[in-house]
């Protein structure tokens, strides 16, 4: 399916599921890489990063363990600055190696949220990986090491990134039609 719609949006394939899973086949070998013979802790931003973990996760050859944040800070097609957490973290993260799963990092800011939050928890190490980064809209300084895909200013949907819920399923990435 080359177009999708939602309402009165259209929306038109901008990555396909072949190319996603390259990318997420590439982060994964970093993440092994970097941390061979170490035990990680996965934390996952649900809900957008479930199909992006999920498909890291079995690429991951590591010690793991995987667990659950839910955070919000969108309506509708862009940010509302003001971050929500709405599911909070059940796992002891002191002196850890932890890798944040995040579907996309845009502004920085939900991000900085949470990492400032798993930072008090004392882990040894705080890595973000995200699918997608936006690194004209970033307005943060701190590092995010993995990133699967740099893009600019499309509103996408599609493998876990939705609008008011809707099109999380896709399998591939559609882009707003201008």
């Amino acid at each position: 399916m080359e177009k999708y719609t939602i309402g009165e949006r259209v929306f038109e394939k901008y990555i396909s599921s072949q190319e996603i899973e390259k990318i997420v086949s590439n982060l994964a070998e970093k993440i092994n890489k970097d941390y061979e013979g170490k035990e990680i802790i996965f934390v996952v931003v649900l809900n957008g990063a479930f199909m992006f973990a999920s498909d890291l996760m079995k690429k991951i050859r590591l010690n793991a363990k995987i667990t659950f944040v839910k955070l919000a800070s969108y309506e509708n097609d862009s940010s509302t600055g003001v971050v929500k957490q709405l599911i909070g973290l059940n796992e002891n993260l002191k002196d850890k190696e932890v890798v944040v799963v995040e579907d996309i990092v845009d502004t920085g800011a939900s991000m900085r949220m949470l990492r400032n939050q798993l930072l008090a928890l004392e882990p040894k190490s705080l890595e973000i990986a995200t699918l997608m980064f936006k690194p004209g809209h970033f307005k943060e300084n701190y590092p995010v090491k993995y990133r699967g895909m740099e893009i600019e200013d499309p509103f996408i949907i599609g493998y876990g990134f939705d609008l008011n819920g809707y099109a999380r399923n896709l399998p591939d990435i559609y882009q707003l039609c201008e």
